[in-house]
Order: C-alpha cells, then sequence, then structure tokens
C-alpha cells in the first residue's frame, strides 16, 4: 500500500518569491544576438508548496506589458516592438502567485540585437598570402590593420568571422575567449560571425586590431583522411569594429584591402595534424599600435554575400576545465607518456623550459595505450601531434587552432628530466550549461554515466560529432537522433541543437533527402550510395521534436517544419507504395553486437524492418507535431502514414500473436517503443523480448538504432527485472564491460578493447563514441526516475524502477522552471523516495509497489513503500531462440 507524507513548510505571512534567472531565446550571454523579437523565460523561486505563477509582468527599454494574466514563462513571445540592429534594452520581470502575492523585480538582464540587416556591413573579407599547399598542415597567418577612433566612445563592438579559424587581438590583449571561432556551419549558406564588448579595451587615438588565421574547418583536412581545401582554397577574415560615440553617432571601421598579413610562428595549424609552433618566428608586439609592418604582403580582397552571415543561436566553444597528469609512464620500448586520468578532448598547455634554440619538443596523443605503448592505429590518417621549437627562452604554450581526444601525451625531445608539472590538459567544447546529474550506489553504475558526460563533452565541439580523434570527426545524424535526449538532459543543449538543425535544413538535398552527416560534404568517393537512411535522415525529425519535450520550444518545429515535412516525405518515398523498402544499401542496426567487426552493418535484424520502425516514429512525431502547430491537415496526412507503417510492419515481420519474424532485441524492442503493436501483441512481445535478452545470455543484441529502446520496452512491458540484468552485466558485450577494462568515455564498438587489452582489429575504431550512451537517459528517467511529462517539465512524471542490484540512486535536473530532483532508497523491502519538484510544476508519483498515482505540486516531498523485487526471466519452453 502507499504511504507517503508531504513535507510542508510553515507558510510565512509574506512567503518570499524571487525571479531567479532570466533567458533570452536559448542564449547564455544575449549580445549580438540574431533575433529581433527574442523569446524570454524565466526561473521562480517560492517557499511556499505547490505555488503557482499566475501573472507576470515584463519591462524592457521603459516600455511595460503591465500584468498579464498568465502562466506562461517559458520561451513567452517578445512583447514590444521588434530590436533594431544593435538595439541594446535590459528586460526584467516580475510575478504574481495564484494567492496574489508577488516577486520584486528581477536583477535586468541586458539584451543586444546584431546586425540583423546585411546591409550595415561595411567591411570587406581579406585574403592572406599563403604558400602553395603542402602536406600535414598549411601554416597560419597574421593579419594586422590600425584604426584612429575618437576621445568620446561609449560603446564598442567588434564583430567578426572566418573562412577558417581564427583568434583575434585589439591592442595586444585577446578578444573574448572563444576556441576555434567561428566554428563549422554549412559555410556558403550560414557563416557565423560573433558580437564582443570591446569598449573597455580601445583607447583614443590609434588602435591595432590583429587577427590569427588558420585552415580550420574551412580549408584544413576533412573526414576520412584524404581531403583538404573542401570549401575554399584560401582562408579569409571578416571583422568590423563599431563604435558609438557620446552623441549616438555610430562610426565603423573593417578589415580592407589596407591591411597586411604575413606568416606568423606556427608553420603547420590542422585540425587533425596538430600544430607546429616555432618559438623563434615570433613577431612581437605585432598586434600594437604603432608595429613596423612594412615587410608584410598586401591582403587580397575576396568576395562573400553578408546574407550569409548569421549570429550564434548557442554558446561557442571555450576552454571549460584543465587536468593534471595523473601518472608519469615508462613504455617498454622507453618512450615517456602522460597519462592525464580520463579520456579528454582538448589539447596540452605546456610550461617550457629555457633549452637551446631550435630544440624540438614533440607531443604524439592517443586515447589508449596498446602492451604499453601509445595506440595510435584508431587514429587512421590523423597525425595528432604537436610540435614545439624553443627559440631558447622559457615560455608557454598552448595550440590555437587544433583539438586531440587525448587520455595519454607521449613527449620526446623534452631537454633534460620530464617534469610532468609542466603539463596541464585543457578541456575544451562548446561551452553549454550542465544540467543533469545522475549517481548510484554502485560505483560501475555512476562511473558509466560520467563515462557519457564526458562522451557528450567531447563531440559536441560546435557540431555534434561521432568522435572527435581519428580521420573523421562528423556530424552523424544517426548518432545524435538516438542521444540527443539522454544531451538535453546533462546540458542546456537548447541553443547549439537549433543552430545545427538550421544547418541540417540547409544542407538537405533538394528532394527532401537528409545527409548522414551534417554539415555535408562528401568525405569519401568510395561510401556506397545513399538513399534516404533510416535513423539517420530521423534527426530531421526527432531532434526537434526533443527539443519541444525537453525545453518546450515549438517554434523549432515551427522553423523546421519544412525540413521535417521533407524529410518525412522522402523517407516514405523511398519505402515505395507498399513501404516495403525492397531495394539498396542502409545502415540499418549499426554495429549490432553480433556483427563482424569488418561488417557493420550485418545485423541480426534486416535494414528493411528497422526502417519501417523509424518511419512509423518520424510519421507519430510529425502528427502530433502537427497538433502542436494547429495543422489539421499535415495531423490527418501523417496519422495515416503513421497506420499504413504500423500496418506494413505488423504483416511483414511479425506474427498476430507478437513473434518476430527476426529474433531480436531490436526487432521487439522497435516494436514496442514505436507503438507499432496491438496490446495483445504488445504483452506478448515483452515477454519474448525478455526471453530473447535471456537467450543472449543477458547481453547486448543490438546496435546503434536498437540498444537505446531495449531497457526502456523491458521496463515498459514490465519486464525490469531483466532490464537490469542487461544493465548490470559486466561481460562482453554490455555497457559495464567497457568500465570495468578502465573506460572514461563510452566506445564506439562494445569490443573497442579486447580483455587483453589489445585494440579491436577492425580499422574503425573509436574510444569515444556517445551514441551506445544513450543508456544514460534511461538511468535518469527510469532508474532514478524524472522524466518530462509534458513540454518543458511543466508536468513530470516519477517512477523510479528500483532493484536489489542498488542500495540508492539519484537523480538532478535543472528543467526550464526550476530544480527538480529525484532520490530513493532500498533497504531489504523498505523503499523510500524524495522529490523536489520547481515551482509552477506538478508531478505525477508512482512508487514501485504498484499503488494508485499520487499527483504533487513543489516543493519536496517524502514517501515509503514496501518493494518485493520480480525476479529475471526464466527459460521459456515455448521461446525459440
Amino acid at each position: 500500500m502507499f504511504s507517503g507524507s508531504l513535507t510542508i513548510q510553515a507558510a510565512r505571512e509574506h512567503p518570499m518569491i524571487t525571479v531567479d534567472r532570466i533567458t533570452i531565446e536559448h542564449h547564455s550571454e544575449p549580445l549580438g544576438i540574431g533575433e529581433a523579437t527574442p523569446r524570454l523565460s524565466w526561473v521562480t523561486g517560492a517557499e511556499t508548496p505547490g505555488w503557482r505563477q499566475a501573472a507576470y509582468e515584463v519591462e524592457a527599454g521603459g516600455a511595460t506589458t503591465g500584468r498579464v494574466e498568465s502562466t506562461d514563462q517559458v520561451l513567452v513571445a517578445w512583447p514590444f516592438a521588434p530590436l533594431a540592429s544593435r538595439q541594446r534594452q535590459e528586460v526584467r520581470v516580475r510575478v504574481w502567485g495564484a494567492e496574489g502575492s508577488s516577486s520584486a523585480w528581477s536583477a535586468p538582464v541586458p539584451v543586444e540585437a546584431g546586425l540583423l540587416d546585411p546591409a550595415l556591413w561595411t567591411a570587406r573579407m581579406i585574403s592572406p598570402t599563403l604558400p602553395p599547399a603542402g602536406e600535414g598542415g598549411e601554416p597560419a597567418a597574421l593579419l594586422r590593420g590600425e584604426v584612429e577612433v575618437p576621445a568620446d566612445v561609449v560603446r564598442a563592438r567588434l564583430r567578426a568571422t572566418a573562412h577558417g579559424v581564427m583568434a583575434l587581438s585589439l591592442n595586444g590583449a585577446p578578444v573574448g575567449d572563444d576556441v576555434l571561432h567561428p566554428g563549422w556551419t554549412t559555410y556558403a549558406r550560414r557563416l557565423r560571425y560573433r558580437t564582443w564588448d570591446v569598449t573597455e579595451a580601445l583607447r583614443p587615438g590609434a588602435n591595432a586590431i590583429g587577427v590569427h588565421l588558420a585552415d580550420g574547418w574551412f580549408r584544413g583536412y576533412l573526414g576520412f583522411g584524404g581531403r583538404r581545401d573542401v570549401y575554399g582554397d584560401r582562408t579569409a577574415a571578416l571583422v568590423q569594429l563599431e563604435v558609438t560615440l557620446a552623441d549616438g553617432s555610430v562610426r565603423t571601421y573593417g578589415t580592407d584591402e589596407g591591411w597586411r598579413s604575413t606568416l606568423g610562428p606556427l608553420t603547420r595549424a590542422d585540425l587533425y595534424g596538430g600544430e607546429t609552433y616555432d618559438a623563434r618566428r615570433e613577431r612581437r608586439g605585432w598586434d600594437t599600435p604603432g608595429f613596423d609592418d612594412a615587410d608584410w604582403d598586401a591582403v587580397a580582397v575576396v568576395p562573400y554575400d553578408a546574407a550569409t552571415l548569421v549570429a550564434p543561436d548557442g554558446p561557442p566553444v571555450r576552454r571549460v576545465e584543465t587536468l593534471t597528469p595523473v601518472e608519469t609512464i615508462a613504455t617498454p620500448s622507453g618512450r615517456t607518456i602522460l597519462d592525464f586520468g580520463q579520456n579528454l578532448v582538448g589539447r596540452l598547455r605546456v610550461r617550457v623550459p629555457r633549452a637551446a634554440a631550435g630544440t624540438a619538443i614533440t607531443l604524439r596523443h592517443a586515447e589508449v595505450l596498446e602492451h604499453g605503448e601509445l595506440g595510435t592505429r584508431p587514429l587512421r590518417a590523423a597525425d595528432a601531434t604537436d610540435e614545439i621549437v624553443s627559440d631558447g627562452t622559457a615560455f608557454t604554450y598552448e595550440p590555437a587552432f587544433t583539438f586531440h581526444g587525448f587520455r595519454y601525451a607521449e613527449v620526446t625531445g623534452w631537454p633534460g628530466e620530464l617534469d610532468p608539472t609542466a603539463f596541464v590538459a585543457v578541456v575544451t567544447h562548446t561551452d553549454m550549461r550542465r544540467t543533469g546529474t545522475f549517481a548510484a550506489s554502485d560505483p560501475l553504475l555512476s562511473r558509466l554515466h560520467e563515462n557519457v558526460v564526458w562522451g557528450m563533452r567531447g563531440n559536441f565541439l560546435d557540431v555534434p560529432t561521432d568522435c572527435p580523434q581519428r580521420d573523421e570527426r562528423l556530424g552523424w545524424t544517426g548518432d545524435l537522433q538516438v542521444f540527443a535526449p539522454t544531451a538535453a538532459y546533462l546540458y542546456d543543449t537548447g541553443g547549439m541543437l537549433a543552430g545545427w538543425l538550421k544547418d541540417l535544413a540547409a544542407d538537405q538535398f533538394d528532394d527532401g533527402n537528409v545527409p548522414v552527416y551534417v554539415p555535408w560534404f562528401v568525405a569519401d568517393e568510395k561510401m556506397p550510395p545513399l538513399d534516404a537512411e533510416a535513423g539517420w535522415g530521423d534527426a530531421a525529425t526527432v531532434v526537434p521534436w526533443t527539443l519541444y519535450e525537453r525545453y518546450g520550444d515549438a517554434g523549432v518545429l515551427r522553423r523546421q517544419w519544412r525540413s521535417m515535412k521533407a524529410w518525412t516525405d522522402r523517407f516514405a518515398a523511398r519505402g515505395g507504395p507498399e513501404l516495403a523498402f525492397a531495394s539498396g544499401f542502409s545502415f540499418g542496426d549499426w554495429l549490432d553486437a553480433a556483427a563482424p567487426d569488418d561488417q557493420p552493418w550485418a545485423a541480426r535484424l534486416p535494414w528493411q524492418p528497422v526502417a519501417v520502425a523509424y518511419l512509423a516514429q518520424s510519421a507519430r512525431i510529425m502528427r502530433d507535431a502537427a497538433a502542436v502547430l494547429d495543422e489539421p491537415g499535415d495531423e490527418a496526412r501523417y496519422e495515416a502514414l503513421f497506420e499504413r507503417a504500423r500496418a506494413r510492419f505488423r504483416d511483414e515481420y511479425l506474427t498476430p500473436s507478437g513473434r518476430a519474424a527476426f529474433a531480436s532485441q531490436t526487432a521487439y524492442a522497435l516494436a514496442i517503443r514505436f507503438d507499432l503493436l496491438d496490446e495483445a501483441q504488445r504483452a506478448h512481445a515483452g515477454e519474448l523480448l525478455a526471453q530473447q535478452v535471456l537467450a543472449d545470455g543477458f547481453r547486448i543484441g543490438s546496435g546503434f538504432l536498437g540498444t537505446p529502446h531495449v531497457c526502456d520496452a523491458l521496463a515498459d512491458t514490465g519486464n525490469g527485472a531483466a532490464a537490469w540484468e542487461l544493465l548490470m552485466q559486466r561481460e562482453c558485450p554490455s555497457w559495464l564491460y567497457a568500465v570495468t577494462m578502465g573506460a572514461t568515455t563510452i566506445w564506439e564498438r562494445w569490443n573497442s578493447m579486447l580483455p587483453d587489452g589489445s585494440i579491436n582489429p577492425g580499422d574503425m575504431t573509436s574510444f569515444n563514441h556517445y551514441a551506445l550512451g544513450a543508456v544514460a537517459d534511461f538511468l535518469q528517467r527510469r532508474v532514478a526516475g524524472l522524466a518530462p511529462a509534458a513540454p518543458a517539465y511543466r508536468r513530470i512524471r516519477v517512477a523510479p524502477l528500483p532493484s536489489p542490484h542498488l542500495t540508492w540512486a539519484s537523480t538532478t535536473h535543472e528543467t526550464p522552471y526550476g530544480s527538480a530532483a529525484v532520490g530513493w532508497t532500498l533497504e531489504g523491502e523498505a523503499f523510500s523516495l524524495v522529490v523536489t519538484i520547481p515551482p509552477s510544476t506538478e508531478a505525477e508519483v508512482l512508487l514501485p509497489d504498484g499503488s494508485d498515482p499520487v499527483t504533487i505540486g513543489s516543493g519536496t516531498h517524502t514517501f515509503s513503500c514496501r518493494f518485493l523485487a520480480p525476479q529475471p526471466p526464466a527459460p521459456s519452453v515455448a521461446f525459440a531462440h
């Protein structure tokens, strides 16, 4: 029976109500934004349990909405006149509760528009003089220009972008803390610029602007090793300085034909290959006023389309953490390796000692050791090697235009005895706000979740990539499609993924097909011809729907609607009139645990039923999204497509009782999770899935597209005990096998490293691949039990799935309404639960004893009940493996 207690604090005469955080769109720093009417969100705090907002007032630029009777507080429409280019306003909010009490005004939050009119770009794009392309990465260029500004500057903004990657300086000091700006977009259609406030850095009179410019994604090596100059054969920079004077007038300065360029100390700079820094080539003072650049080269003005310039949707890439070595290793061959204790993405910052000029120090990076030596074979053509050439002085060096995926760094050429304290690993990724945590009593399970976090951090570097270390690093759509719910829980990805979806739509083919990675280019001429790719192209529907579910962002559905429709219609067309998907190649349930190392597509479940199932899922999303957007015609059309796909799957790939024609974990999991079964079939399919998992020895029996759904499918059909046995399995293939092997990120393959410590013999092995880490969503939603039951977590579902495998589990999540937390303990049969719900929300609590659900409001609540653990499945004589 249910027994529970609601922790209620005594109400004060004037309970404290606060507006704690205002967000502009998805911007953490709303400076130079691209939206003229940005939506507003705020988080409230209230001491009274069950408090709900009843009304709000917004003030900006001297205008006010007055009191608005509304419970809305997430992505509320901009209530004033649209912002003009460069316009700055301060926004503040106050709220009222249903009982009539009000908050004070929030602290003001500044918001400033960027250049919303392309005609305001007066700077010209300039290209440096570079030598002919060689091998292994080209040198980086220095570009400089000087401007004279008056004394009465009250505001100054620097805006910049590049064909390549750039670092900016003003009067000898760095501008901003971005890394690898402007990142990677589909450049011909969307070239991202960023805005910095440089008011304090300017001085009356002469000011020098410096640009350090390298190939990056635009001109450097991309894809599977051999391609470069994908977007163009010359780098270029665009910089515009805008100053507002005391009288309100605006003057603009920018890159033009008067700028100068030369080669700098980076003689080689490539994302995959690494950098060579020659300290002897430093041009000291090159970015300060008055520097003599007479021997520098003239720049060339190159054409560009200002209409392609876009402001960021999310935060930039930054240095977010540093790690120090945990061990210095002498290898069997006599080499010296530093172990940083964590597989990470970034680069090394080195305190270089005084040495003879010309002394060269080499740093090689890898994720693992193999037989005691640096395991570089999985990197393929990515050299991942940095070189430092001394000028005879002591200095500190950190690469500017590369990143590596590594835990281990091999150091050669160090002058004297190696000092490990001279090295730190600088972790870099898109600077997203952390929003979700999970922990459990089993340290392996907690480490698994931490591995997922580190895998996401390493691969959310401007683009959500598949892997960060080898010669690939592409924004594979299938990987993100399965991982998006996990990502949206762990970090605030609303802005970053909204921007990536714009690239997806820009790169979408004219027939509606979606590339298998975004940004798209032909990375390998040998890749088989790809049609509408099930599970990959579905990122066009799944990712926008995830952003709607997790952030309440109906706007992203509206903006992506054309792309979503084009994909779903193209996907259905590939199926043909009967949705048979009769011909061609498809990735299918990629990297099924049973697939041979050299045939990752050879899954137990053929690709055709996978395609039918994923078409049904996309059609269902389209039906539901059409309802949100009030598109009744599309709602009916996609409901019909969903029913056609359901019927095809049942008629072709299931018996009337629900037994799969191709018995596999993926077949049953997709059928259950994508609602392809009637009720009688569903119950039997759940039993058959549990028996399949048992027959597989409680080991993984699925690939990229099936694995994220297996545990949920078991739990949904009353077979949670089987899900627990699968989850806690330590033998390969399993999630915990990699943890027992010392993994600190998620691997691409279940057996990326073999039990004897050797690397998988295949030519496709990554030790940092987040796709199979989608299980973290199950840990958060089901094991700990915190899930959205309405968009943006306005209603929360709390339904833990305890097991004797654990004595406790907990999770927290910063929802758009505020902090939510769930924690439970299990001692014998005594189950206890503590739930915290933010203001203006409610939760449905389902205890594991099967008692009736309980609805609760905001505050902290405690529950307890008796829990009798179900037993895992026993072999069934009716089950045919």
